[in-house]
């Protein structure tokens, strides 16, 4: 079965991307709903049926693909987080690019800190380790406080 973690090693955030994008578009095309009717071919005045659907392991393969890409992206705009923070940005700054409030925005990127601490401890290798995970912390700093513009 075709699963967001399979799909993970299988593609980037752009081969997933065209991926799903190649079977969002067959599956509006498709009926599957109303596969027992005919439907008239414009051509021929002849009935043909309908395009075909997705196929089930085709449906599962964009579940797990919009995972993907959900995850890849979230992961990706955490990294741009910690470049505006970097960069000078203030939590209040941050939050309104993303459209939530400072504290929002504070509590996701420390979840995906604490999140990539945890990786590194299930995995050994990927992640985040102790030094990089005190480094974020402390770009993060808290909600209330401006960043260090050029720390990092």
């Amino acid at each position: 079965m075709y699963t967001p973690d399979s799909a993970e090693r299988d593609h980037t955030l752009r081969t997933a991307v065209a991926r799903y994008d190649e079977l969002r578009v067959r599956e509006s095309l498709g009926s599957p709903a109303d596969e027992d009717l005919d439907w008239p071919d414009a051509m021929s005045g002849r009935f043909a049926p309908p395009q075909a659907a997705l196929s089930k392991e085709e449906a599962l393969e964009l579940l797990a693909l919009g995972e993907v890409i959900a995850r890849k992206a979230a992961y990706g705009r955490q990294l741009t987080v910690r470049t505006a923070r970097a960069a000078g940005a203030s939590w209040s700054q941050i939050g309104a690019a993303l459209g939530t409030t400072k504290q929002s925005a504070w509590e996701a990127h420390t979840r995906w800190i604490d999140g990539q601490a945890a990786f590194r401890d299930r995995t050994g290798t990927e992640g985040m380790d102790g030094d990089q995970v005190r480094a974020a912390r402390e770009l993060a700093g808290d909600p209330d406080e401006p960043a260090d513009s050029g720390a990092l």
